[in-house]
């Protein structure tokens, strides 16, 4: 399958740009168990480009970068089915968004029945991994990465010892970050990660690697997120921002009625911003509304 990567680039460096993008979809394609290229189709790659989309909506990607990983996976596909390839749109078929968007509504997930519920069909369905992610992106604001690479264990025990926790895994630029652990919410859903962690060193199960996870556990969450009303997990940590904005300035963010000063706002924003891993403050528009 990677071959096609190496074929029909007439630029050195083209091709070893495709191809080192290439890899980057290779991977997911092998933990969804697809070995050939003839298995390779639009909708695999659209799902893929979704995945991506999701992790620009957390910053983890820049929009370009991700329309160009899948751009590269176009580019491979239409030389090895000798240009009938379907080609698959970042931005209508997977989501990329073209920039940094202001929110414009209140998050879903302020109100936790809908979350609770998706956690209980994952408990149902012996997913409790997925669930705890779930609870740990609206209780503590985590990026799905960093809720599954969390040692659960450890941070249970140190949330009850100092009333917070070091996040150091996953996180975007390996930058690590302090968030406080003060609500019975918070000790409940790092309890039930905890307990869904069993014997392995995080949520990822230990026979699988992170890409595995990513594609299968994970992606099954986020569907089960989605089939009960909240699309995507961003809005969980969305909703976690403005929670701690009404616990930091007794009042909603200006896009929820607040009226608070500038001075405020942004004071409110800059310690969102830090326990969300961001190291901009105009990152929170697309989190709690615009800053205006």
């Amino acid at each position: 399958m990677n071959n096609a990567a190496r074929e029909g680039n007439t630029s050195y460096s083209t091709a070893a740009t495709v191809g080192d993008r290439w890899q980057i979809f290779a991977a997911y394609a092998k933990a969804e168990g697809l070995k050939r290229l003839e298995q390779i189709t639009p909708q695999v790659v659209a799902a893929w480009g979704q995945m991506l989309a999701e992790q620009v909506k957390e910053a983890e990607l820049s929009p370009a970068y991700a329309q160009n990983l899948v751009s590269a996976v176009n580019s491979v596909m239409k030389h090895a089915t000798q240009g009938q390839w379907q080609r698959v749109s970042p931005t209508k078929d997977c989501g990329i968004e073209k920039r940094c968007a202001v929110r414009s509504v209140a998050p879903q997930g302020i109100e936790r029945g809908d979350l609770h519920q998706a956690v209980e069909t994952l408990r149902n369905a012996e997913q409790q991994r997925g669930g705890a992610v779930l609870l740990l992106a609206r209780e503590l604001g985590l990026r799905a990465k960093e809720a599954s690479l969390l040692d659960a264990h450890s941070a249970f025990k140190e949330a009850q010892q100092r009333e917070a926790i070091r996040i150091t895994h996953g996180t975007k630029g390996g930058r690590a970050r302090e968030i406080p652990v003060t609500s019975h919410a918070q000790r409940e859903a790092l309890r039930v990660a905890s307990e869904a962690q069993g014997t392995a060193k995080s949520l990822v199960p230990t026979q699988q690697s992170w890409a595995q996870w990513e594609a299968g556990g994970l992606r099954n969450a986020r569907e089960v997120l989605q089939q009960h009303g909240i699309a995507r997990i961003h809005e969980l940590r969305a909703a976690y921002a403005w929670q701690r904005y009404q616990e930091i300035t007794g009042q909603p963010p200006r896009l929820g009625g607040g009226k608070v000063s500038k001075a405020e706002d942004r004071a409110a924003r800059l310690i969102i911003a830090q326990e969300l891993g961001h190291s901009r403050v105009n990152v929170t528009v697309s989190y709690l509304g615009s800053m205006r």
